[in-house]
């Protein structure tokens, strides 16, 4: 008890002999509290870092472009220097073929002795980092640009710098929260719902045993029913769990069933892993779907049964939704347009510090690290976006800025469905059940008008399409739970919440120009 004192005690001394220093005036403290929070005990320093940042806090801020044009210089306010310029110098002190360059950064006014400031620096070819502790002007030398192509860019456009918000130590704390997302344990699980929670407003209610139903009898599932998914461990929990925060959407993956001539269950999903480790688009007989998600699942699947409303299972062709399903079976998951559903606008989509520079920014990373991969997630998309053939990310962001638009209004052009990729129709997990729902008629006269791969899984389920009359449900659709849900959860320990569930009819071009911005993930009508 008395180490717990002295503790409290010193960080109370902490905080009060910073709120003095601030009401001298020109009075720089030796220290800040968030500084010397390591050097505290463990049991005492974590708790207070974990309540000053989370793991938003890994992502850099844009704070603008240092550029030579003008002889403009950049200023801006940092995390620990409080007055900050930059500005570009090109020369050739290399005698390179394309020269190189110093940026000039001066930093001063730091509100203490003991903070730092680490930064981003980018261009469409390159990234690299540093970091200050001193007040005085620093330079990070560039002895050679990578091609023409970098040195025309950077003439006119500069160089784009980041600031990590939550300096060095908030950044490691950021990252220790960050982590843990991806693992599959229970510490990875508690990571995840925490994010939510803390995030999202996510409440996790716990439902009562058993959190499985018995399925043994699926006379009561239909073609058509869809089935909403949410992941929370592991690998694919940290990645929906991240994919839910921007998006809005409570559930992270989806799948549709489908009764063949023979009235035998099937599962079409967009997503499936096949023996070489590929994600892909497949058929499964339900009992094998089922299984799987039962005992080899390690993500801990929370799985949702949502039923066609009566009137649209009657109009839905079973006969053209195989057709569909068969023709797309073995395809790739739909990596080309994912991130696409979600960025619908320039600056409504993107969850503070989020921007489109850093998303430019964090494609560059990739381009350079995996760039197979990097072309597969964007670099074809892009190039359809700008009706351009084989251009790398570099060079389509330099024809944005040749053609006078910002990559943020290139990121919110809308996907269009009958964009044929090098491998072929692209579909994620609910553009593929979106668009089966389109072969089968459930869309009516608005099918050309409408562009399911526009759609996010919050917007799928916010259509409405689904059982409205709880009566209707199944006998054993929560059964076991007193809180009785408008659709049937089917698998897992906390109740899943499907906020603007069945609420929304059709119109032409929905989900093109719609923000996303959380904790409310207000949408204008008609977006």
């Amino acid at each position: 008890m008395a180490a717990i004192l002295k503790n409290h005690s010193f960080i109370t001394f902490l905080f009060l002999f910073q709120f003095l220093s601030w009401q001298i005036h020109g009075f720089k403290t030796p220290f800040h509290p968030k500084d010397v929070l390591p050097l505290l005990p463990r049991q005492v320093s974590w708790p207070i870092l974990n309540s000053l940042y989370s793991a938003v806090d890994i992502m850099p801020s844009f704070v603008g472009v240092a550029s030579i044009e003008g002889n403009n210089t950049l200023e801006w306010k940092g995390a620990c220097f409080f007055k900050n310029i930059a500005w570009l110098e090109l020369h050739n002190k290399s005698n390179s073929q394309f020269g190189g360059g110093t940026l000039h950064i001066k930093v001063s006014n730091a509100h203490s002795w003991t903070c730092m400031d680490l930064y981003v620096f980018a261009t469409p070819y390159r990234v690299t980092w540093d970091y200050y502790v001193l007040s005085r002007e620093h330079t990070l030398e560039i002895k050679e640009w990578e091609s023409q192509a970098e040195l025309e860019y950077v003439k006119h456009k500069g160089i784009s710098i980041f600031l990590m918000q939550a300096g060095m130590l908030g950044t490691l704390s950021a990252l220790w929260d960050v982590l843990p997302l991806f693992s599959n344990t229970g510490w990875g699980e508690n990571s995840n719902i925490g994010f939510l929670k803390k995030h999202m407003g996510s409440s996790f209610e716990k439902r009562p045993l058993p959190w499985v139903t018995n399925l043994t009898n699926t006379d009561d599932i239909h073609s058509g029913d869809f089935l909403a998914i949410s992941k929370i461990r592991g690998r694919w929990g940290g990645f929906e769990t991240l994919e839910k925060w921007v998006s809005g959407a409570y559930a992270g993956h989806s799948a549709v069933c489908l009764r063949d001539s023979e009235g035998k269950l099937w599962v079409g999903e967009s997503g499936n892993e096949n023996d070489k480790g590929e994600d892909v688009i497949a058929l499964l007989p339900w009992e094998e779907w089922w299984e799987f998600e039962l005992t080899k699942d390690d993500s801990n699947p929370h799985i949702a049964l949502l039923p066609l409303h009566p009137d649209l299972r009657a109009k839905f062709n079973e006969t053209a939704a195989w057709e569909y399903a068969k023709s797309m079976t073995g395809m790739p998951y739909g990596f080309h347009n994912l991130i696409f559903s979600w960025i619908d606008t320039i600056d409504g989509n993107y969850p503070s510090p989020l921007d489109a520079n850093l998303v430019a920014s964090v494609m560059t990373v990739w381009n350079q690290l995996q760039p197979a991969y990097a072309a597969n997630m964007w670099n074809e998309a892009l190039n359809k976006r700008l009706g351009t053939k084989n251009l790398s990310l570099p060079d389509v962001l330099v024809e944005v800025e040749k053609r006078g638009f910002s990559f943020a209004k290139l990121l919110a052009i809308p996907e269009q469905d009958d964009w044929v990729y090098s491998d072929g129709k692209s579909t994620s997990c609910v553009a593929f059940i979106l668009e089966m729902y389109k072969e089968a008629g459930l869309f009516g006269e608005l099918a050309s008008s409408i562009q399911v791969t526009e759609f996010t899984i919050k917007d799928a389920y916010s259509l409405k399409f689904f059982e409205n009359n709880s009566s209707r449900l199944p006998k054993w659709c929560n059964a076991d739970d007193n809180v009785k849900l408008p659709f049937c959860q089917i698998r897992g320990k906390y109740r899943m919440e499907l906020p603007g569930y069945n609420s929304m009819d059709l119109y032409p071009h929905m989900n093109e120009r719609c923000p996303s911005m959380p904790p409310k993930y207000y949408r204008p009508q008609s977006c």
